[in-house]
């Protein structure tokens, strides 16, 4: 189950992009590359076979990717301040 994505955390990446999303994007193919290389493939490959602008549709994902991976911190934290 996927955690829930909290306005704060939305603002907090949306900020984050905004500030350059060509560079922010840049970054996160990087970071993704190494965090999960597949991902990162499948994201290249679907952006490369559509139509579609290929780097919004990647920033999009990344964004995505982004949103999960601070929620999940979240509730890492949460969960460890309970125990």
């Amino acid at each position: 189950m996927l955690p829930e994505i909290d306005i704060e955390n939305c603002n907090k990446v949306l900020d984050e992009m905004l500030v350059d999303i060509g560079a922010w994007r840049k970054s996160m193919i990087h970071y993704i590359k190494d965090e999960n290389p597949e991902l990162n493939s499948a994201i290249i490959e679907l952006a490369n076979k559509t139509d579609l602008d290929p780097k919004a549709i990647a920033a999009g994902a990344y964004m995505a990717y982004s949103l999960i991976e601070e929620a999940n911190k979240k509730q890492d934290e949460l969960i460890n301040f309970e125990e």
